[in-house]
């Protein structure tokens, strides 16, 4: 099993990486297939379903599908063309796409939220349609956006679990027993053995150019979301809140009256700050989703800033660390929210943060996957339910304190010797069973607990 740092970490967009950005990702790979197909096309069709289509508005879905189909992509997004373009379609019920020409495509009618129609692969599923000059459908591809960015398409969900198909790796452990058993066996650390993995598939100068770009976007994130104020995007007239209480902090730094406690205060607000910029639809790194953006940033933050002797040399440890985790979690269980629940994205977050903590902080490989463990044990049956199916309320505070539990946890391993009673592969193997007996309404459908009672308005 083989899941690279850059699957598992990718620059995109806000405020969804399944709702977001694995739609337009998904119009991409459409795109190519339209391009390779014998036929020509004469306009395009898109139907979002299940929680793409509940809570599809609200995480931007249709806006992302329209700007895929014409060919923007998460990573290389400019949101100055983007309105541009999207304007442009809007007035001409037209898309313009080189080697396919111009297209018909009006928004109204050719972008359809079903209902009614839930398909069955998973909760996020999405058809996209090309077709003819008489308006009959000629190519038809369905997709599913499983979370993190990841799409698959219905063919390729139909095989089983995403497989990889690419050259051996040196160590390819499947859970987290297998980890173990390979760090003792090699006398390496996960970070050692992850980094091993990557240089195999690629090579070692563009792994550290890779991972220093991701912890730059990740901060560059932070910084923006503590200068900002004002009001969120979506109709709730969420506030950000991570500027004033960031300039509050600040205020009380070298007080000899504050209180131990505030530390957390300063976990949550740079949490708060990458979420914040998430709702706003900026550009964030997925960790391992959007929804979870903030977790991971914000503890590798809090170490670099705020725990002594921390050294910015750690970082690409931290995150080949975490990483680690987040494959053994997503391979065996689910980071989706629509597949889920919260538990899979805040929860799987803080269990690679945690880890990734722990390693930096010389912990042995027992006590990373204790530091797994213990976050993502005291995450199971955290639900999904998005207020107007925005990733605001309670999404935003709920990375806060996702970050708080990493930290704890990664602490509380490495109080420990590493000898545990619960082991993680049990933890992630309740979490999917969790998610498997989990109320639909709970993931990330907005049909139940919060969404349903805190007024929309």
């Amino acid at each position: 099993m083989f899941l690279s740092v850059f699957d598992m970490f990718k620059v995109g967009i806000g405020p969804s990486s399944s709702h977001t950005m694995g739609p337009m990702v998904a119009a991409a790979r459409f795109l190519d297939m339209m391009r390779a197909s014998p036929f020509a096309f004469h306009g395009l069709r898109a139907s979002l379903h299940g929680s793409l289509a509940f809570t599809g508005v609200g995480h931007a879905t249709d806006r992302a599908t329209i700007l895929g189909l014409a060919g923007f992509r998460p990573d290389t997004y400019d949101d100055d063309k983007a309105e541009a373009t999207l304007a442009a379609i809007n007035a001409t019920g037209t898309i313009e796409l080189d080697g396919l020409g111009t297209l018909r495509f009006d928004p109204k009618a050719d972008m359809i939220f079903d209902y009614d129609h839930a398909l069955t692969g998973h909760a996020n599923g999405m058809v996209l349609m090309a077709t003819d000059a008489q308006g009959d459908v000629t190519l038809r591809q369905v997709f599913y956006s499983v979370g993190g960015g990841f799409v698959l398409t219905e063919e390729e969900l139909a095989q089983g679990k995403a497989t990889d198909e690419g050259d051996p790796i040196p160590y390819p452990f499947k859970s987290a027993v297998e980890m173990l058993e390979m760090a003792k066996s090699s006398g390496l650390t996960i970070a050692q053995m992850k980094r091993a993995n990557e240089v195999s598939r690629g090579c070692e100068e563009s792994l550290n150019r890779g991972t220093a770009r991701l912890w730059q976007v990740m901060n560059d994130c932070i910084n923006r979301g503590l200068e900002r104020d004002g009001i969120l995007p979506g109709g709730l007239k969420v506030r950000r809140r991570a500027k004033g209480i960031y300039d509050a902090l600040m205020a009380e730094r070298g007080m000899n009256l504050t209180a131990p406690h505030t530390i957390n205060d300063w976990m949550s607000v740079y949490a708060m700050a990458v979420n914040e910029e998430n709702a706003a639809g900026g550009q964030v790194v997925t960790a391992p989703t959007n929804g979870a953006a903030g977790v991971l940033p914000a503890v590798l933050r809090y170490y670099l800033d705020h725990v002594p002797g921390a050294s910015e040399k750690h970082m690409e440890d931290f995150l080949l660390t975490a990483a680690a985790i987040g494959g053994l979690v997503k391979y065996n269980a689910s980071i989706s929210g629509a597949e889920a629940g919260c538990q899979a994205e805040v929860g799987s977050a803080a269990a690679m943060a945690a880890a990734g903590l722990c390693a930096v902080m010389g912990g042995s490989v027992e006590q990373v996957e204790n530091a797994a463990e213990i976050a993502l044990e005291h995450h199971l049956g955290m639900t999904c339910d998005p207020v107007k199916g925005l990733v605001q309320v309670p999404c935003i505070e709920r990375n806060g304190l996702g970050a708080i539990k990493a930290v704890s946890a990664a602490s509380l391993a490495l109080r420990g010797d590493g000898e545990h009673f619960v082991p993680l592969d049990a933890v992630i193997e309740t979490m999917r069973q969790t998610g498997q007996d989990m109320h639909e309404k709970y993931k990330e459908t907005s049909l139940g607990g919060l969404a349903v009672n805190v007024p929309n308005c």
